[in-house]
Parts: C-alpha cells; structure tokens; sequence
C-alpha cells in the first residue's frame, strides 16, 4: 500500500513538473549576466536605424509562439530535411527580422557561447521592440530551447489571417490558450507597422460600410485596383511609429487598414474591450503586457528538450 501510496505521489509530483514549463525571469542570472543588456543594445540600434523594425520583431515572436509553440522554428532556413516556416504564406515575402536577431544571437555568443536560445531572444527582442516605440515594457520569462524541427504544414494552417471573421479569429487564439482579451490586445500591435496593398484591397475597394469613405479614398492613392500588390501602408495612420491605444480609437472612426481589424468592433462580443482601450492607454497597455507574457508561455521546449543552436537559422 505504501509503494504504491508513493509511486502515485511521484507520479502527481512528475506531471505538475511537466505542466509547468521552467521559465525563470532569473535564467541566466548566473550562466550570462549579461545577456539582456547585450540582446537590447542590439534591438536598439536596430530600431534606432528603422523604426518599422519594431513592429517586425514583435510579429516574429508571435508568428514563432503559434507555429509549434515560442521554439524558434520560424527562423530555420530551408534544407533537404528541412521545409521552412519562412515560406509559408502568411510569412512569405512578409516576415523580416531575421538579420537583427541573428546579429542579437552573434553578440550574446561572443559573451557565452551556447548558453543563450534564439527562441528567447525573440522573446526579449519583442519587449524590447515594445519599450523602444512608446509601448509597455514587462518581465521576460526565460529558459526556452530552440527546435530542430519546423513546420511549413501548421504554419499555413495556425496563423491568424488577415481577412478572418472574428469568430475564427477568438478560436485560433483559443486553441493557444490565450483569451478573447488577450486576441484584442495583441491585434493592439498593429498599432505600429505596415501592411502590402493586396492584403486590405478589397476593403478599400469594397464601398462597405464599416469603412471611412475618406479613408478608403486616402488609401487607394497607394493601392490601385490591380498591380502594386507590395505598395505599403501603415496600419495605424495618425501615430505609425508609436506602439499605443489609437489603433481601437481608429476602429471607432472605421479605420482599420486590414479586414481583421475592423472586424474587433462589429457588433460583436470584443465592441466593449475596444471601446475600454480606446479610452484607456493604461488598461491596454497592461492587458498587451499580459498578453505577451502568456503568449511566450506557449509550448515552450525546457529542460532537456530541444538545444540551443549557435546560429539561430541552422541546427548545429
């Protein structure tokens, strides 16, 4: 009876270990002291040299976190046993970043060589992105691992579109863990950053009326009918550069570039978060903290699991 009293406890004991991935704010605090000061200089001449970079390396840490969970996949280049994320179609052509984390990575090796994942620095990358344009800073959960493995296949499949209807758009988040809340604060991130014509075409084209006419207008300029598919505009017009609440007062106007923007104030059950962060800079500011926070929780590869590449587009 005894035995197997005990046998059960280690095998409760083993389970809530494993529920509980080993992410420590204070991971490195002996093995690379200096890793975050390293990671964030990097990030800030990087952003420094092009504000649109933040936007860019928030989006790969999100783009990494829902493909196989916060491991770095996306950053595997392609090879003979290898199909890369890179050119799956919501990262094709879109996705850009990849130099700035590799610099960050070459940095952090020359100070501790093979201690430091590239799946964590995305994650530090990210926060800093955020702090250095205006948006909240917050505590980095660290201790992840890199994968030897990506996923073309989840990664056509996983990634919220640009012309989703909401209710796919709060199941997708759902299927991560993450909360109505959490999707309507995260999708705040495109309150900086850019997006190609052929992505909102058909909603500045469409005479709907969940646009702005004299929006819809401005952004044909740059957007004709057919061709310039690449032409970009910002996602948020009145503060492009800067990461705060005017994305949902522009939701409020009709503003929203993309389809999956506008479609957070529609009626439906997120109208109220919108309308709370359009009026709060401190409640969204605080719910997109939360929401990174957890978003880098996803199925993180710890402990053994996974290794640390030395080069973050290769396995070693």
């Amino acid at each position: 009876m005894t035995s197997s009293f005990i046998a059960i406890f280690s095998l409760l004991l083993l389970s809530t270990m494993q529920c509980h991935a080993q992410l420590s704010s204070t991971f490195y605090d002996r093995t690379c002291p200096n890793a975050l000061t390293t990671i964030r200089t990097s990030i800030r001449q990087a952003i420094s040299s092009e504000r649109r970079m933040a936007a860019s390396l928030i989006r790969l840490h999100f783009h990494d976190c829902f493909v196989q969970g916060c491991d770095a996949s996306l950053l595997l280049d392609e090879t003979p046993t290898i199909v890369s994320e890179k050119t799956a179609l919501p990262n094709l052509g879109s996705v850009r970043g990849f130099g700035i984390i590799e610099d960050a990575k070459r940095e952090v090796e020359k100070i501790c060589p093979g201690v430091v994942s590239c799946a964590d620095i995305l994650a530090v990358a990210a926060r800093d992105a955020s702090s250095l344009v205006g948006g909240p800073s917050w505590t980095v959960k660290l201790g992840r691992r890199d994968s030897t493995t990506a996923s073309h296949t989840l990664a056509e499949t996983d990634l919220p579109g640009p012309f989703d209807p909401l209710s796919r758009l709060i199941s997708g988040f759902a299927n991560k863990g993450l909360s109505t809340r959490d999707m309507v604060a995260l999708s705040g991130s495109h309150s900086i950053g850019q997006a190609q014509c052929f992505l909102f075409r058909d909603r500045i084209y469409s005479n709907g009326t969940d646009i702005d006419a004299g929006f819809a207008s401005t952004r044909r300029r740059q957007c004709p009918q057919e061709d310039q598919n690449g032409n970009l505009a910002p996602l948020d017009l009145v503060t492009p550069n800067q990461l705060d609440n005017n994305y949902f007062k522009n939701l409020r106007q009709r503003k929203g570039l993309l389809q999956s923007d506008q479609v957070l104030l529609s009626g439906g059950s997120t109208d109220d978060i919108v309308l709370e962060y359009s009026n709060s800079p401190r409640a969204f500011a605080s719910d997109f903290a939360a929401a990174m926070i957890k978003m880098g929780d996803i199925s993180p590869l710890t402990g053994q699991n996974g290794i640390i590449r030395t080069v973050c587009g290769a396995i070693n």
